[in-house]
């Protein structure tokens, strides 16, 4: 129970203090930490062992794909690609009646997996495309609703960056859950995340699309000519880019590090070419890179030291033997775990998420629930959900803090109304039909790759246990 006490005072601590995440989870995480010790719950030397781990984490190629995201998100952001590619986007929608919502929707489509956060999308959309929003006669909280539900759609679709994290986090709970269960799986890979995501993925942009077209159809369009033929020209080789880079690594042709890469060497070349990358963008540029990466970092080994004492108190199996005795058995431990993760969501964002609470629900989660690429869709489809969920919705607060003008809640949560049934009515279609999940057979072990190596981009194999072997020692 020390560690659930150890829950608490992180968000006591979040909540009344206003300090930055990753302050309040190490100092909360060295105070029980130096108690523990103290009161010899488990041994000090627990703790000397934290540079090692912290040196291991940062060796995985995954996690050195973060900077390169988060360089094309600030490129994005501040290049007027995103202008270009809405104008040509609302030219080539007209004829539905409801350009602007629908190029605003697919636009977010493109760019939401590169941009990298719920974040950077809500800003480049609120500086892109609420304008034209508003241009187009729709009223003003229809577009900030708009682009609520738009910023979060870099959640699902493969393989933002959200995903990657995610993919990572849950391969080692997997690992963790089948290193307890002794069972003959084949370990989950960001790889599968990225194909088990396409469906449920596919099926909640079509039908947010579909809302959308529905809502907008009595605007009047933006107002605004054919675009000239050079932005025809940047729009179709940027949107080939896009669309080869994204499914790349979703396919598992590419590493996330290559196209993350490939996609800032080609913004890069795009600025210099049209001379919009100035000396002047340029560092804008590099100093959101530096202080978001590092934001992100701070978090990353801030969750680590937290997540390890909280572990070396035995919250994890605390937590896992309470949903072994749940009654209802998996679907019911599948539905506290998923809870868990919607009121966390509701003051943690996507990153904190991933760092804190995965690491510590998802391994006892997936001893009962064996199905993790499932798990893993689900986990994201409730972030997506909590992120929208009325009055603390972080792509809410977001949403409204990046507005010109003060915007009133009550009037938003009416607009978010039909996105918010669409969330959940996907998400009761993947809990009702799990085979809408793409996924390999659980029960199949590949043999082509020894355990331990690279079978593939994002990839890793691990076998499962003897059934003799010893179970996991404590971090």
């Amino acid at each position: 129970m020390t560690g659930v006490v150890m829950l608490a005072a992180l968000g006591a601590v979040l909540l009344l203090t206003g300090l930055p995440s990753w302050i309040v989870l190490v100092g909360v995480a060295l105070a029980f930490g130096a108690g523990g010790a103290l009161l010899g719950v488990f041994p000090y030397d627990l703790l000397t062992a934290m540079p090692a781990r912290i040196q291991g984490l940062l060796e995985n190629d995954l996690i050195q794909a973060l900077p390169l995201y988060v360089f094309m998100g600030a490129l994005l952001n501040h290049l007027p690609l995103a202008g270009t590619l809405f104008r040509v986007l609302s030219r080539v929608l007209r004829p539905t009646g409801a350009a602007a919502p629908l190029a605003g929707l697919a636009l977010a489509a493109l760019l939401a997996p590169m941009n990298g956060s719920v974040g950077a999308s809500a800003l480049m959309l609120g500086r892109t495309v609420q304008p034209r929003l508003d241009e187009s006669g729709a009223p003003r909280e229809r577009g900030a609703a708009l682009v609520c539900v738009a910023s979060t759609l870099g959640v699902v679709i493969p393989p933002s960056l959200v995903l990657i994290l995610l993919g990572d986090a849950m391969m080692r709970a997997h690992t963790e859950a089948v290193n307890v269960t002794h069972a003959a799986m084949r370990i989950v890979n960001t790889q599968d995340v990225f194909v088990g995501a396409l469906g449920p993925a596919g099926l909640l942009f079509a039908l947010t699309a579909l809302v959308a077209w529905w809502r907008g159809r009595g605007t009047r369009g933006v107002a605004a000519g054919n675009p000239p033929p050079r932005e025809w020209i940047l729009a179709l080789a940027t949107l080939c880019v896009i669309v080869a880079l994204l499914a790349g690594v979703t396919l598992g042709y590419l590493f996330a590090v290559e196209a993350a890469a490939a996609g800032g060497v080609a913004l890069t070349i795009f600025g210099v070419a049209t001379r919009t990358l100035t000396r002047r963008v340029l560092m804008a540029v590099l100093r959101d890179t530096m202080a978001i990466s590092g934001a992100l970092f701070a978090l990353l080994l801030a969750a680590t030291v937290f997540t390890l004492v909280l572990r070396a108190f035995g919250t994890d199996r605390w937590l896992a033997a309470l949903l072994a005795a749940l009654p209802g058995g998996a679907p019911f431990a599948l539905a506290v775990g998923l809870a868990i993760v919607a009121a966390c969501a509701l003051v943690l964002d996507a990153f904190e998420m991933i760092f804190v609470v995965v690491p510590v629900v998802m391994p006892p989660l997936l001893t009962v629930v064996s199905d993790a690429t499932w798990v893993s869709v689900l986990t994201l489809l409730m972030l997506a959900a909590s992120f929208l969920l009325p009055p603390f919705g972080y792509a809410i607060l977001l949403t409204r803090q990046v507005q010109a003008r003060p915007l009133a809640l009550g009037p938003l949560v009416r607009e978010l109304a039909p996105y918010l049934v669409v969330q959940w009515l996907v998400l009761a279609v993947v809990l009702a039909a799990p085979q809408i999940v793409w996924h390999k057979n659980p029960l199949e072990l590949p043999a082509a790759a020894p355990a331990g190596e690279s079978a593939g981009p994002g990839m890793l194999v691990v076998p499962p246990p003897d059934e003799d072997a010893p179970g996991p020692e404590r971090p």
